[in-house]
Protein backbone atom coordinates (compact mmCIF):
# COMPACT_ATOMS: atom_id res chain seq x y z
CA UNK A 1 0.00 0.00 0.00
CA UNK A 2 1.59 3.24 -1.23
CA UNK A 3 1.26 5.94 1.36
CA UNK A 4 0.31 8.67 -1.33
CA UNK A 5 -1.56 11.63 1.13
CA UNK A 6 -1.61 12.66 4.40
CA UNK A 7 -4.27 15.02 6.43
CA UNK A 8 -4.31 16.69 9.69
CA UNK A 9 -7.20 18.03 11.00
CA UNK A 10 -7.70 20.09 14.33
CA UNK A 11 -10.79 19.82 15.37
CA UNK A 12 -12.89 21.85 18.79
CA UNK A 13 -16.35 20.11 19.09
CA UNK A 14 -18.66 21.48 22.03
CA UNK A 15 -19.67 19.46 24.04
CA UNK A 16 -23.64 19.01 25.56
CA UNK A 17 -22.43 20.00 29.18
CA UNK A 18 -19.81 20.60 30.79
CA UNK A 19 -17.92 17.27 32.19
CA UNK A 20 -16.32 18.00 35.54
CA UNK A 21 -13.61 15.68 36.96
CA UNK A 22 -10.65 16.22 39.69
CA UNK A 23 -8.78 17.96 36.67
CA UNK A 24 -10.86 20.45 36.02
CA UNK A 25 -13.98 21.28 33.43
CA UNK A 26 -14.20 20.27 29.94
CA UNK A 27 -16.65 22.71 27.79
CA UNK A 28 -15.65 21.49 24.34
CA UNK A 29 -13.23 18.85 22.93
CA UNK A 30 -10.18 19.16 20.96
CA UNK A 31 -8.30 16.20 19.13
CA UNK A 32 -6.66 15.53 15.92
CA UNK A 33 -8.56 14.07 13.14
CA UNK A 34 -6.15 12.55 11.05
CA UNK A 35 -6.79 10.97 7.09
CA UNK A 36 -4.30 8.92 5.43
CA UNK A 37 -4.79 8.04 1.49
CA UNK A 38 -3.45 5.51 -0.28
CA UNK A 39 -4.30 3.83 -3.77
CA UNK A 40 -7.77 5.37 -4.02
CA UNK A 41 -8.84 3.97 -0.19
CA UNK A 42 -8.99 6.76 2.42
CA UNK A 43 -8.45 5.60 6.36
CA UNK A 44 -9.65 7.65 9.11
CA UNK A 45 -8.09 7.87 12.88
CA UNK A 46 -8.11 10.12 15.79
CA UNK A 47 -5.55 11.39 18.09
CA UNK A 48 -7.23 11.89 21.47
CA UNK A 49 -4.37 14.59 22.97
CA UNK A 50 -6.49 17.22 24.60
CA UNK A 51 -5.72 21.34 24.65
CA UNK A 52 -4.53 21.09 28.02
CA UNK A 53 -1.60 18.91 29.60
CA UNK A 54 -3.98 18.08 32.18
CA UNK A 55 -4.77 14.24 31.67
CA UNK A 56 -1.57 13.52 29.68
CA UNK A 57 1.98 15.93 29.03
CA UNK A 58 0.70 15.51 25.29
CA UNK A 59 -1.89 18.24 23.79
CA UNK A 60 -3.17 18.54 20.27
CA UNK A 61 0.11 21.45 19.80
CA UNK A 62 2.69 18.47 20.34
CA UNK A 63 0.59 15.78 18.88
CA UNK A 64 0.49 18.14 15.91
CA UNK A 65 4.36 18.99 15.86
CA UNK A 66 5.24 15.14 16.50
CA UNK A 67 2.69 13.94 13.77
CA UNK A 68 3.91 16.69 10.94
CA UNK A 69 7.76 16.20 11.49
CA UNK A 70 8.17 12.53 12.47
CA UNK A 71 5.59 10.85 12.47
CA UNK A 72 4.22 11.53 8.91
CA UNK A 73 7.46 11.79 6.69
CA UNK A 74 8.18 8.14 8.31
CA UNK A 75 5.49 6.54 6.30
CA UNK A 76 4.78 9.47 3.51
CA UNK A 77 5.29 8.01 0.18
CA UNK A 78 6.17 4.71 0.76
CA UNK A 79 5.42 1.15 -0.19
CA UNK A 80 4.02 -0.33 3.33
CA UNK A 81 3.21 -3.89 3.09
CA UNK A 82 1.17 -3.74 6.70
CA UNK A 83 0.90 -1.82 9.77
CA UNK A 84 4.13 -3.52 11.49
CA UNK A 85 6.41 -1.94 8.96
CA UNK A 86 4.49 1.23 9.32
CA UNK A 87 5.42 1.09 13.30
CA UNK A 88 9.10 0.24 12.47
CA UNK A 89 9.42 3.53 10.76
CA UNK A 90 8.92 5.42 13.78
CA UNK A 91 10.38 3.31 16.55
CA UNK A 92 13.00 5.97 17.67
CA UNK A 93 10.46 8.25 18.38
CA UNK A 94 10.20 8.14 22.61
CA UNK A 95 6.61 8.72 24.00
CA UNK A 96 4.37 10.68 22.04
CA UNK A 97 1.36 7.92 22.35
CA UNK A 98 -1.77 9.76 21.67
CA UNK A 99 0.50 11.42 18.32
CA UNK A 100 1.65 8.27 17.35
CA UNK A 101 -2.02 5.94 17.97
CA UNK A 102 -3.42 8.22 15.32
CA UNK A 103 -1.74 7.83 12.62
CA UNK A 104 -2.06 4.15 13.51
CA UNK A 105 -5.26 3.98 14.04
CA UNK A 106 -6.01 5.45 10.21
CA UNK A 107 -3.45 3.23 8.55
CA UNK A 108 -5.46 0.34 10.87
CA UNK A 109 -8.42 1.68 9.02
CA UNK A 110 -7.04 1.86 5.57
CA UNK A 111 -5.35 -1.63 5.27
CA UNK A 112 -8.96 -3.07 6.64
CA UNK A 113 -10.59 -1.60 3.70
CA UNK A 114 -8.18 -2.55 1.01
CA UNK A 115 -8.69 -6.03 2.67
CA UNK A 116 -12.35 -5.49 2.46
CA UNK A 117 -12.74 -6.38 6.47
CA UNK A 118 -14.19 -4.26 9.30
CA UNK A 119 -11.48 -3.08 11.80
CA UNK A 120 -13.36 -5.73 14.28
CA UNK A 121 -12.60 -8.43 12.06
CA UNK A 122 -8.61 -7.12 11.30
CA UNK A 123 -7.91 -6.86 14.84
CA UNK A 124 -9.43 -10.03 16.09
CA UNK A 125 -13.22 -9.43 17.36
CA UNK A 126 -15.22 -12.00 18.30
CA UNK A 127 -18.79 -10.02 19.38
CA UNK A 128 -20.95 -8.65 17.21
CA UNK A 129 -22.27 -6.24 20.29
CA UNK A 130 -20.09 -4.97 23.04
CA UNK A 131 -21.42 -4.01 26.66
CA UNK A 132 -21.43 -0.08 27.43
CA UNK A 133 -21.33 2.16 30.32
CA UNK A 134 -21.46 6.03 30.96
CA UNK A 135 -19.14 8.19 32.48
CA UNK A 136 -20.16 10.99 34.67
CA UNK A 137 -18.90 13.94 35.80
CA UNK A 138 -18.65 15.06 38.98
CA UNK A 139 -22.04 16.57 39.81
CA UNK A 140 -23.12 19.49 41.86
CA UNK A 141 -25.46 17.76 44.25
CA UNK A 142 -26.72 14.51 45.13
CA UNK A 143 -30.12 15.17 43.56
CA UNK A 144 -28.82 16.08 40.11
CA UNK A 145 -26.70 13.20 40.22
CA UNK A 146 -29.27 10.83 40.82
CA UNK A 147 -31.54 12.77 38.20
CA UNK A 148 -28.54 12.00 35.34
CA UNK A 149 -28.49 8.48 36.51
CA UNK A 150 -32.02 7.52 36.45
CA UNK A 151 -31.78 9.19 32.65
CA UNK A 152 -28.69 7.28 31.60
CA UNK A 153 -30.17 3.82 33.35
CA UNK A 154 -33.11 4.34 31.45
CA UNK A 155 -31.36 4.76 27.98
CA UNK A 156 -29.92 1.24 28.88
CA UNK A 157 -26.30 1.56 30.16
CA UNK A 158 -25.49 -1.48 31.95
CA UNK A 159 -22.37 0.15 34.04
CA UNK A 160 -22.48 3.76 35.84
CA UNK A 161 -19.12 5.67 36.36
CA UNK A 162 -18.91 8.44 38.46
CA UNK A 163 -16.07 10.89 38.92
CA UNK A 164 -14.98 11.32 42.31
CA UNK A 165 -12.35 14.01 44.31
CA UNK A 166 -11.63 14.76 47.31
CA UNK A 167 -14.68 15.94 49.27
CA UNK A 168 -16.48 14.66 46.50
CA UNK A 169 -16.66 11.33 47.26
CA UNK A 170 -18.76 9.22 50.00
CA UNK A 171 -21.85 11.40 50.16
CA UNK A 172 -22.40 10.57 45.84
CA UNK A 173 -21.37 6.28 46.92
CA UNK A 174 -23.64 5.87 49.83
CA UNK A 175 -26.45 8.07 47.35
CA UNK A 176 -26.39 6.05 44.70
CA UNK A 177 -26.15 2.89 46.75
CA UNK A 178 -29.36 3.17 48.26
CA UNK A 179 -30.98 4.65 45.41
CA UNK A 180 -29.90 1.98 42.58
CA UNK A 181 -29.36 -1.27 44.62
CA UNK A 182 -27.74 -3.45 42.29
CA UNK A 183 -26.46 -1.29 39.64
CA UNK A 184 -22.79 -2.08 38.45
CA UNK A 185 -21.10 0.93 39.60
CA UNK A 186 -17.76 2.34 39.91
CA UNK A 187 -15.60 4.99 40.57
CA UNK A 188 -12.23 7.11 38.96
CA UNK A 189 -10.27 9.69 40.44
CA UNK A 190 -8.24 10.67 37.56
CA UNK A 191 -5.50 10.29 40.34
CA UNK A 192 -6.55 12.93 42.90
CA UNK A 193 -5.28 10.66 46.27
CA UNK A 194 -3.13 9.88 47.86
CA UNK A 195 -1.98 6.85 50.57
CA UNK A 196 -2.86 9.06 53.68
CA UNK A 197 -6.67 8.21 52.48
CA UNK A 198 -6.72 4.20 53.36
CA UNK A 199 -9.14 4.50 55.72
CA UNK A 200 -11.74 6.37 53.29
CA UNK A 201 -11.29 3.50 50.17
CA UNK A 202 -11.34 0.69 52.89
CA UNK A 203 -14.96 2.68 53.31
CA UNK A 204 -15.89 2.22 50.32
CA UNK A 205 -15.28 -1.19 50.20
CA UNK A 206 -18.90 -1.75 52.35
CA UNK A 207 -20.41 -0.10 48.94
CA UNK A 208 -19.62 -3.23 46.35
CA UNK A 209 -17.91 -1.42 44.12
CA UNK A 210 -17.14 -3.18 40.93
CA UNK A 211 -14.13 -0.70 40.96
CA UNK A 212 -11.82 2.17 41.83
CA UNK A 213 -10.44 3.50 38.90
CA UNK A 214 -6.69 5.38 39.24
CA UNK A 215 -7.01 6.49 42.53
CA UNK A 216 -3.50 7.36 43.05
CA UNK A 217 -0.64 9.33 41.16
CA UNK A 218 -0.62 8.99 37.40
CA UNK A 219 2.77 7.66 36.94
CA UNK A 220 2.69 5.51 39.79
CA UNK A 221 2.39 1.46 39.85
CA UNK A 222 4.19 0.78 43.02
CA UNK A 223 1.69 3.00 45.91
CA UNK A 224 -1.05 1.58 44.17
CA UNK A 225 0.52 -1.98 44.87
CA UNK A 226 0.30 -0.95 48.90
CA UNK A 227 -2.97 0.39 48.44
CA UNK A 228 -4.23 -2.44 46.63
CA UNK A 229 -3.25 -5.15 49.64
CA UNK A 230 -5.30 -2.97 52.17
CA UNK A 231 -8.58 -2.66 50.11
CA UNK A 232 -11.05 -5.47 49.01
CA UNK A 233 -12.59 -3.54 45.97
CA UNK A 234 -10.39 -4.02 43.22
CA UNK A 235 -7.84 -1.56 41.89
CA UNK A 236 -8.29 -0.82 37.96
CA UNK A 237 -5.68 1.06 36.46
CA UNK A 238 -5.41 3.85 33.55
CA UNK A 239 -3.33 6.88 33.43
CA UNK A 240 -0.12 4.78 34.64
CA UNK A 241 -0.72 2.07 31.99
CA UNK A 242 1.69 3.05 28.54
CA UNK A 243 2.57 -0.03 27.27
CA UNK A 244 2.64 -3.90 28.16
CA UNK A 245 5.67 -3.33 30.44
CA UNK A 246 3.75 -1.05 32.58
CA UNK A 247 1.14 -3.68 32.27
CA UNK A 248 3.00 -6.29 33.46
CA UNK A 249 5.05 -4.85 36.19
CA UNK A 250 1.80 -2.98 37.51
CA UNK A 251 0.22 -7.05 37.57
CA UNK A 252 3.30 -8.60 38.86
CA UNK A 253 3.25 -6.41 41.85
CA UNK A 254 -0.66 -6.62 42.29
CA UNK A 255 -0.85 -2.95 41.97
CA UNK A 256 -4.26 -3.77 40.25
CA UNK A 257 -7.00 -6.48 39.54
CA UNK A 258 -8.05 -4.65 36.71
CA UNK A 259 -6.78 -2.97 33.55
CA UNK A 260 -8.23 0.01 31.75
CA UNK A 261 -6.81 0.06 27.85
CA UNK A 262 -7.32 3.57 26.13
CA UNK A 263 -5.42 3.03 22.50
CA UNK A 264 -4.48 7.01 22.60
CA UNK A 265 -2.59 6.18 25.87
CA UNK A 266 -0.95 2.99 24.91
CA UNK A 267 -0.24 4.31 21.56
CA UNK A 268 -2.60 2.30 19.65
CA UNK A 269 -4.39 -0.94 18.74
CA UNK A 270 -1.00 -2.99 17.93
CA UNK A 271 0.24 -1.97 21.69
CA UNK A 272 -3.70 -2.41 22.87
CA UNK A 273 -3.84 -5.67 21.67
CA UNK A 274 -0.27 -6.73 23.24
CA UNK A 275 -1.80 -5.61 26.43
CA UNK A 276 -5.16 -7.04 25.95
CA UNK A 277 -3.85 -10.79 24.98
CA UNK A 278 -1.13 -10.62 28.42
CA UNK A 279 -4.02 -9.86 30.44
CA UNK A 280 -6.04 -12.41 28.89
CA UNK A 281 -2.92 -15.05 30.26
CA UNK A 282 -3.36 -13.78 33.67
CA UNK A 283 -6.99 -13.59 33.74
CA UNK A 284 -7.19 -10.09 34.25
CA UNK A 285 -10.07 -8.66 32.90
CA UNK A 286 -9.98 -5.56 31.14
CA UNK A 287 -12.38 -3.01 29.79
CA UNK A 288 -12.04 0.14 27.30
CA UNK A 289 -12.19 3.94 28.36
CA UNK A 290 -12.88 6.71 26.33
CA UNK A 291 -11.30 10.03 25.46
CA UNK A 292 -14.69 12.16 24.48
CA UNK A 293 -13.99 10.92 20.98
CA UNK A 294 -15.69 12.26 18.01
CA UNK A 295 -17.40 9.23 16.07
CA UNK A 296 -14.31 8.47 14.18
CA UNK A 297 -12.19 7.54 17.42
CA UNK A 298 -15.77 5.53 18.71
CA UNK A 299 -15.53 3.40 15.77
CA UNK A 300 -12.12 2.47 16.59
CA UNK A 301 -13.01 1.95 20.46
CA UNK A 302 -15.45 -0.52 19.38
CA UNK A 303 -13.87 -2.18 17.12
CA UNK A 304 -11.11 -2.87 19.49
CA UNK A 305 -13.71 -3.88 22.46
CA UNK A 306 -15.24 -6.81 20.51
CA UNK A 307 -11.92 -8.63 21.52
CA UNK A 308 -12.51 -11.60 23.69
CA UNK A 309 -10.57 -10.09 27.16
CA UNK A 310 -12.80 -7.04 27.02
CA UNK A 311 -15.46 -8.24 29.27
CA UNK A 312 -16.31 -5.02 31.48
CA UNK A 313 -18.83 -2.89 30.46
CA UNK A 314 -16.75 0.25 28.55
CA UNK A 315 -16.63 3.87 28.58
CA UNK A 316 -17.92 4.24 24.66
CA UNK A 317 -21.10 5.79 25.03
CA UNK A 318 -23.51 7.16 22.85
CA UNK A 319 -22.67 9.69 20.27
CA UNK A 320 -25.49 12.07 21.60
CA UNK A 321 -23.78 11.52 25.24
CA UNK A 322 -21.44 14.22 24.74
CA UNK A 323 -22.26 16.29 21.32
CA UNK A 324 -25.44 17.63 19.41
CA UNK A 325 -24.09 16.28 15.94
CA UNK A 326 -21.18 13.78 15.58
CA UNK A 327 -18.74 13.87 12.45
CA UNK A 328 -19.68 10.36 10.90
CA UNK A 329 -22.78 8.75 9.76
CA UNK A 330 -24.47 6.58 11.36
CA UNK A 331 -23.62 8.04 14.47
CA UNK A 332 -23.49 5.61 17.39
CA UNK A 333 -26.45 4.29 19.50
CA UNK A 334 -27.19 2.61 22.46
CA UNK A 335 -29.30 -0.70 21.75
CA UNK A 336 -32.56 -1.07 24.66
CA UNK A 337 -30.34 -3.91 26.00
CA UNK A 338 -27.28 -2.07 27.04
CA UNK A 339 -24.80 -2.98 24.43
CA UNK A 340 -23.60 -1.23 21.01
CA UNK A 341 -23.20 -2.61 17.79
CA UNK A 342 -20.16 -3.58 15.85
CA UNK A 343 -19.70 -2.11 12.49
CA UNK A 344 -19.64 -4.51 10.18
CA UNK A 345 -18.58 -2.88 6.92
CA UNK A 346 -15.14 -2.30 5.71
CA UNK A 347 -12.82 -0.29 8.04
CA UNK A 348 -14.26 1.42 10.82
CA UNK A 349 -18.12 1.24 9.40
CA UNK A 350 -18.74 4.15 8.94
CA UNK A 351 -18.64 7.87 7.04
CA UNK A 352 -17.25 10.76 7.55
CA UNK A 353 -19.91 13.95 7.57
CA UNK A 354 -17.23 15.56 5.73
CA UNK A 355 -19.67 18.92 5.90
CA UNK A 356 -19.82 18.57 10.17
CA UNK A 357 -16.13 17.50 9.94
CA UNK A 358 -15.81 21.11 8.16
CA UNK A 359 -17.34 23.09 10.57
CA UNK A 360 -15.56 22.20 13.76
CA UNK A 361 -12.39 21.85 11.99
CA UNK A 362 -9.98 24.78 13.00
CA UNK A 363 -6.78 23.92 11.34
CA UNK A 364 -6.05 21.94 8.67
CA UNK A 365 -2.87 20.49 7.10
CA UNK A 366 -2.13 18.70 4.07
CA UNK A 367 0.63 16.31 2.93
CA UNK A 368 1.64 14.80 0.20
Amino acid sequence: MKIDRIELRHIKMELISPFVTSMGIEYDEEHIIVRVDGEGLTGWGESVAEGTPFYSYETVTTAWHILSDFLIPSVLGRDISGIDEAIAGYTKVRGHMMAKAGLEAALWDLFAKSMGISLSEMLGGVRRKIDVGVSIGIQESVPKLIRKVEGYLSEGYKRIKIKIAPGLDMQFIEALHLEFPGTLLQVDANSAYTLDHIDLFKKMDEYSLSLIEQPLGYEDIFDHSKLQKEIKTPICLDESIHSLDDTRTAIELGSCRIINIKPGRVGGFTESKLIHDYCASMNIPVWHGGMLESGIGRAGNVALASLQNFTLPGDISASKRYYKEDIVEPEFRVNPDGTMDVPTKPGIGVEVNMQMLDKVTVNKKVFS
